[in-house]
């Protein structure tokens, strides 16, 4: 039983989809989900429980405030559950609990690198884009930043960089904001956060010089991931480059991925299979890039760069 990467969700795909389908058998996965994950971050020395309930009891009124769009209407495929929460990202459990998920998630990615799995995996896509793009960017958009982790690796790698986070969850913006400080310490600019969908960010038109997408593709239906490849092309300058960073379909890891593993995971995943059925390569050149290079910065992962292109 493997996992399919076709056009349409093969036989374990089907199988899986049946199952999840019976609404009891989907919230046990759920459930099952979230626990491996949250014993798999404690076994790490990673504390999930203390770290989100100490989170949990603060108050985030005024960095709620500052990112949160109130005029803001959510497309519809980002109000269904995700990673086994009722609300989607559209909740402080989920907001809290976004690092360490990320700390329990990539542990298993390198078997040597346990916990330090996140930031090895954050690292590898970095080194793609030391090796394929200028030095000198300016201006750089994170398109579901999320709380900030991705943004802030940019961070690291272009500190003389204007960096943009745009996200649809003001909670995870939220989190985004009260994390700027600890990196202003480190000398850092502060990101400009803004709540808004990446398909429809409201950010001036030719004003970035890139435009980076981690680990947000597999969480979309086939045409959001078309019409933010769109949003990207307006925002970038001539010359400028579009990065994408996520899960490899056709990574041996996948394809051999245990069916009861495949079944959490797809639990947590409502549009896996038209991730797994993306074609990444071509739906960036439909959306005017040229494919610049396609690299598989893990054994599960994969990077593409597009160039938009001088005219």
């Amino acid at each position: 039983m493997t996992v399919s990467t076709t056009s349409q969700p093969g036989l374990a795909s089907r199988l899986v989809n049946g199952f999840l389908a019976v609404k009891p058998l989907f919230n046990f996965a759920k459930h099952q989900a979230r626990q491996m994950m949250i014993n798999r971050a404690e076994k790490l020395g990673v504390p999930w429980r203390q770290q989100a309930q100490t989170l949990l009891l603060r108050n985030w009124d005024a960095e709620f405030a500052q990112v949160h769009n109130p005029q803001l209407n959510y497309p519809e495929y980002y109000l269904r559950p995700f990673h086994a929460y009722d609300e989607g990202n559209l909740s402080w459990q989920a907001a809290v609990e976004v690092e360490v998920a990320a700390y329990a998630v990539h542990a298993k990615i390198w078997p040597e690198a346990g916990v330090d799995g996140d930031h090895r995996l954050r690292q590898s896509y970095n080194d793609v884009l030391r090796a394929s793009l200028p030095t000198n960017l300016q201006d750089i958009v994170d398109l579901g930043c999320s709380v900030g982790m991705s943004t802030f690796s940019l961070q690291q790698l272009y500190p003389q960089a204007n960096i943009t986070g745009v996200d649809l969850s003001p909670y995870f913006l939220a989190v985004a904001q009260y994390n700027s400080p600890k990196w202003q310490q480190q000398g850092y600019p502060q990101p400009t956060w803004v709540h808004a969908p990446a398909e429809a960010t409201n950010l001036p038109e030719k004003s970035f010089d890139l435009v980076s997408l981690c680990l947000v593709c597999h969480e979309l239906p086939q045409v959001a991931t078309q019409h933010i490849f769109q949003e990207a092309k307006r925002l970038l300058r001539p010359g400028g480059y579009i990065a994408v960073m996520d899960m490899n379909p056709k990574s041996e890891v996948i394809s051999r991925m245990p069916p009861y593993v495949f079944t959490l995971l797809k639990s947590t995943e409502p549009y896996l299979d038209e991730y797994f059925s993306l074609n990444l390569e071509q739906t960036l050149t439909d959306a005017g890039f040229q494919l610049v290079t396609l690299n598989y910065n893990s054994p599960r992962h994969r990077t593409a760069i597009a160039l938009n292109s001088l005219q």
